[in-house]
């Protein structure tokens, strides 16, 4: 094939791509920009006069905290996951193949079914008199029933079981591909297991696990759903205060501002972390 000819058909094939994301992702980018800084009608819809009062009225108290809360939330259940997700997926990658692939479908399983399913059957556990009362009362650790539903920790419960295996799968695709040669050699000249772990593997899977910590900080800022069916609305994140703003108040143009407040948010986390790994890849290249 001619080299014009191959150029124009690679061309063509690319612009379905292109129009796909001009039309679903970039359109309504723009469109909820611009939607930031109109005024809301006094009855329904809003005005074509610009303002920049919807980005003013974050700062206030009230939704101010509602950010900060968001992050604290966000940052706790992602410290959990790591603690959790990172040695699930380092020693899966260790696992002999036939294994692998019985661990991958397991963890696979869950998502065959719906996550407002799934988190249902979080609300029997923890109900007064659930399932994990009575195990607890069984036991002799508790006297009397729990009161873990609608509460904080049964919401950071939702959060890591809802994120976990994106952290599972980062660190295992990362900890798959490692050269175990270079941590043997590690132990041979003399460096103890943990030297070794910190200073060849936690380097060599550092991508993993910065790609895992995108993967559940950022959606944890926004899965407002979670917060509703474990936290009984007494724990309001983000998604929940645009939720709010869009069904009850139908104030359009805030919940823009708060949903471009937090897409900003997103971006630059994901561009600290093209930086990080940027720097990892130049460092594996000294």
């Amino acid at each position: 094939m001619k080299p014009k000819r191959r150029f124009r058909s690679e061309t063509l094939m690319l612009i379905p791509l292109y129009v796909f994301t001009l039309v679903f992702v970039l359109g309504p980018l723009v469109y909820m920009v611009i939607l930031s800084f109109l005024q809301r009608a006094e009855t329904w819809g809003v005005t074509n006069e610009f303002t920049a009062q919807n980005y003013a009225g974050i700062l206030e108290p009230v939704y101010l905290n509602t950010f900060v809360e968001s992050f604290k939330l966000a940052t706790l259940s992602t410290l959990l996951i790591i603690l959790l997700g990172y040695p699930f997926g380092y020693f899966m990658a260790k696992l002999p193949n036939k294994w692998k692939a019985r661990m991958m479908m397991l963890l696979m399983i869950p998502f065959w079914t719906s996550s407002l399913i799934r988190l249902y059957g979080w609300i029997i556990i923890f109900r007064a008199n659930g399932i994990l009362d009575k195990v607890l009362m069984g036991l002799g650790i508790t006297d009397s029933p729990l009161k873990l539903l609608y509460t904080y920790p049964a919401v950071v419960v939702g959060m890591i079981y809802a994120l976990l295996p994106f952290m599972i799968f980062a660190v295992y695709s990362s900890a798959e591909k490692m050269d175990w040669s270079l941590v043997e050699a590690a132990r041979d000249l003399g460096a103890s297991r943990i030297r070794a772990f910190f200073t060849v593997t936690l380097k060599m899977t550092l991508p993993g696990l910065l790609s895992g910590v995108i993967l559940t900080f950022v959606p944890s800022m926004g899965l407002f759903f979670i917060a509703d069916i474990l936290g009984g609305n007494k724990v309001v994140l983000v998604g929940s205060l645009i939720q709010d703003q869009l069904m009850k108040a139908h104030n359009w143009p805030f919940a823009a501002a708060l949903s471009v407040i937090l897409t900003a948010v997103t971006s630059l986390l994901i561009i600290l972390y093209r930086k990080m790994a940027g720097v990892k890849d130049l460092e594996g290249l000294v």
